[in-house]
């Protein structure tokens, strides 16, 4: 049985069991659930991906790093996994720590990987993340999928932010708030294809409504409010799929608005696609000042592992999809 098919079973399953939380009528979610970021939120869709990896079917990651980059280590973070031109993420010491991990049972075994799509892009002109970090990724992922499923695009003249070919963002060499460029580039478009097959052509206008859902989990140093993007014919019962869609730093409601929840360019294929896009938001702290997600270990030392609070909170956010007065 192909490997797909098996997630698509456990996430139906999953997700038919949630608490109820605010005034939403429940949704019919498929199986085939996928994730993407930008920057810590490309390092958040990386430990989203492998800890749920019988879930998740592919992952699409925005100048970010190799899983577990920082080891626990805000040092290592700022040495390896962030600007510096001679970032060198210890992939060997990581791949020790998460053989570790998968024989304590806190990830998955990795061959749920094998059927997986996986899609990187990293600008050659991001200082904030170098693409040498990017690289290291792209080396991380081809040990677990098969070469014709991992799409990496290096060739692109972009500083730090999410790509798009609408006039919503900066110019293309900039990476300011609220980090969403004007690229004459589809990334939400690209990225979405190579996860999930033929698409229909994006629509020019979004119809569907921003529901808010409720982040309860105090441990996981989350905002209190998430969002999702439902279509309308998704909020009136027809099956959807699921993809989660993580921030980048500075990137949060609180930061920029709603620019991250409506300027992207994934909505307008969620309207046409059948697509639910779960927009979960990260909070700053005195720890966290920028609102990233936890890529180095500030909510503990397990914070890529299946028991961790940032991931059992968005996981549990899109179980609550699926439950009336969600």
């Amino acid at each position: 049985m192909n490997n797909n098919v098996v997630k698509k079973a456990i996430v139906v399953s999953l997700l038919a069991g949630a608490p109820a939380v605010a005034a939403n009528p429940a949704l019919q979610l498929t199986g085939d659930m996928t994730v993407s970021g930008l920057s810590s939120g490309g390092y958040m869709a990386v430990q989203f991906h492998l800890a749920f990896s019988e879930q998740v079917n592919g992952a699409a990651i925005i100048a970010g790093g190799p899983l577990y980059c920082a080891q626990n280590s805000l040092a290592i973070a700022f040495a390896h996994c962030m600007g510096k031109p001679d970032a060198k993420p210890d992939l060997t010491a990581i791949n020790q720590y998460l053989n570790q991990l998968e024989q304590a049972r806190l990830l998955p075994g990795k061959q749920n990987l094998k059927d997986d799509k996986v899609w990187i892009l990293h600008g050659t002109q991001d200082t904030t993340v170098h693409p040498n970090v990017g690289k290291a990724l792209v080396s991380q992922y081809q040990q677990w999928l098969a070469p014709e499923n991992l799409r990496f695009v290096a060739d692109q003249e972009f500083a730090h932010h999410f790509p798009t070919d609408n006039s919503q963002g900066t110019a293309c060499d900039v990476s300011a708030p609220p980090f969403i460029a004007n690229c004459n580039y589809d990334a939400a478009g690209e990225l979405l294809s190579h996860l999930l097959g033929e698409l229909e052509p994006k629509v020019d206008t979004t119809t569907g409504n921003l529901w808010q859902l409720t982040q309860s989990q105090a441990a996981s140093q989350l905002a209190t409010t998430g969002y999702a993007y439902v279509p309308q014919r998704c909020a009136a019962g027809h099956p959807c799929r699921l993809h989660i869609s993580f921030h980048g730093c500075k990137q949060h409601v609180a930061a920029v608005d709603d620019a991250y929840l409506r300027h992207t360019g994934l909505n307008h294929y969620a309207d046409s696609n059948d697509l639910v896009i779960l927009y979960p938001q990260a909070a700053p702290s005195a720890f966290n000042p920028h609102g990233c997600w936890d890529w180095w270990g500030y909510t503990g030392e397990q914070y890529i592992s299946r028991q961790a609070p940032q991931l059992q909170a968005v996981m549990l956010m899109a179980k609550q999809l699926t439950t009336a007065d969600n």
